[in-house]
């Protein structure tokens, strides 16, 4: 009998009440909720037999595939703490990962394993390394189908998931099995009840965003189907074929969703939640997705640090509501969550509604501090345990959330945290430019996408396309600039010296009402 309630021992309750269920879908592969959890379990067993203990953190880079369940059920019955590293990153961002969270193992795709390999002598701790090679299979059937005997309580950590930092470091946000499992529960409060057998679609990681559905859906019975990459027309035909009901997407993925000839092609009548985050979605992308898919969008608001805080169904967002904006807004605050404006000079006071201000959210799900961060959490923590977002924005007298502004530089592109710092420091080695400001435009694929003021000396020729590949070579393709201006005279400044990001961004977000974009 289980005790306490862990993400552990309520997806293995799942396993057993639906095991003849379909529980996965990939690539034309099932596996019912009995295969699954064995996979799970042998899983388990193999990355003990490896010398890992329950406690240690174990990093993957991976796409969603079959494999990605195994990890996902193993590290859970093994009692490990998943630490999931973005594909898309640099070398140097994995080093960090694994070094910062004191990895002791890492499991890798194949495809993967040539580059985060060359990490490994780099890292102390680092003692188990997987490849998930065409000898995996055979490896984990060899292991033993006898679920390993580990008190897993639920205070003890689940994932470590990563964001950005004002410098760009990332930074680590530890999820226990209690706050984990209590995100997914709030995530899936306002949506339509999922009975078992309906399909939860990953176009996105497991690992990441939409991984906040993935638990939730095991939980409720339900299939999760999963692609390893977003491609518009597969997505829209597995939509329609295999009756999905609910899946997470950026709101760029809408956007192509909702642009593709298939959209109006094809049917879907399961289709009950398109969830939609990770960036704001503009108004138009809202209104045509509607016209598409139908009374099925729902849009919530958090961050990693504490998701989610606001949601909204179809009928809330589209309505007509005086006094408010529904269309513009985040959404009104959860049943089960505190959501403030508080004073940026102040944090620990509380603005009057209407109040411009800082946000500040305080839920069952947020972290309890960043993973071996003392300095960042008390930046980021109130004393009465609200964290604060960084972003800027006003409640009206019906309690919807306007997200005006970042009070940090971040951007958020197509989902994605870039921090300026991180591109000016590396197009700050190029020879010829000795000042460099980077910050959000206005893009209608992605929402908003970085751009850089270059100061040169006058007559000195340096080309934007220089200037990109630089970034893109040191920190990834979409990280990299879009756009490149060069000018002779310096930026400008602070009375303490601080260069004015905000002041040189004005002129691009003119007809905006907001400075922070959707797509």
């Amino acid at each position: 009998m289980e005790g306490s309630l862990t993400v552990t021992g309520l997806m293995r309750q799942s396993a057993r009440y639906n095991s003849q269920r379909t529980a996965i879908i990939c690539e034309g592969q099932k596996l019912s909720f009995a295969e699954a959890w064995q996979r799970g379990v042998k899983m388990a067993n193999l990355l003990l037999d490896l010398g890992l203990s329950p406690g240690d953190r174990v990093g993957v880079l991976e796409d969603n595939a079959l494999e990605s369940q195994d990890f996902f059920l193993g590290c859970a019955i093994a009692g490990l703490v998943r630490v999931p590293l973005y594909a898309r990153n640099t070398l140097d961002s994995h080093e960090h990962m694994l070094g910062h969270t004191g990895c002791r193992g890492i499991v890798v795709a194949a495809h993967y394993a040539p580059e985060i390999l060359q990490a490994v002598d780099k890292l102390a701790d680092l003692q188990v390394v997987m490849v998930r090679d065409e000898d995996y299979e055979d490896r984990l059937w060899a292991a033993s189908s006898l679920e390993p005997s580990i008190t897993i309580r639920p205070e003890d950590w689940c994932i470590i998931r990563h964001t950005g930092g004002t410098t760009g470091k990332p930074k680590g946000v530890a999820y226990s099995h209690r706050s984990w499992l209590a995100a997914g529960r709030d995530w899936f409060y306002n949506f339509p009840p999922m009975d078992a057998g309906e399909v939860c679609l990953h176009v996105g990681p497991i690992s990441h965003g939409s991984g906040y559905l993935y638990t939730p859906t095991w939980l409720s019975g339900g299939v999760n189907v999963l692609m390893d990459h977003f491609d518009p027309e597969k997505t829209l035909r597995i939509m329609a074929e295999e009756g999905v009901g609910y899946l997470f997407l950026v709101p760029a993925m809408l956007n192509a969703l909702a642009r593709h000839p298939l959209a109006r092609a094809l049917d879907f009548p399961s289709l009950k939640v398109m969830q939609i985050g990770g960036a704001p979605i503009a108004d138009e992308t809202a209104l045509l997705a509607r016209e598409v898919f139908g009374e099925v969008l729902y849009q919530g608001y958090g961050q990693t640090e504490a998701v989610p805080v606001c949601m909204m169904g179809p009928k809330e967002w589209f309505s007509e509501v005086a006094g408010s904006n529904p269309l513009r807004s985040a959404g009104r605050v959860l049943p089960y969550a505190y959501l403030e404006i508080r004073d940026p000079e102040a944090p620990e006071k509380e603005l009057d509604i209407g109040s411009e201000g800082e946000i500040a959210i305080h839920c069952e799900g947020q972290m309890l501090g960043f993973w071996l961060n003392e300095e960042a959490t008390r930046e980021r923590i109130t004393s009465d345990g609200f964290v604060l977002t960084g972003d800027i924005g006003r409640l009206d007298e019906n309690g919807y959330l306007y997200v005006l502004d970042r009070k940090d530089d971040m951007i958020i592109s197509g989902g994605f945290n870039i921090w300026p710092a991180e591109l000016e420091n590396i197009i700050l080695n190029h020879p010829a430019i000795s000042e460099v400001a980077v910050f959000a435009v206005p893009d209608e694929r992605w929402g908003e996408t970085p751009a850089a003021i270059c100061v040169v000396e006058d007559g000195v020729s340096v080309s934007a396309e220089a200037v990109i590949a630089l970034c893109s070579e040191a920190l990834g393709s979409y990280k990299k600039p879009s756009h490149v201006y060069f000018q002779a005279e310096p930026l400008p400044k602070s009375p303490v010296g601080k260069v004015q990001r905000k002041q040189l961004r004005e002129s691009f977000w003119a007809g905006f009402d907001r400075r922070v974009s959707g797509n």
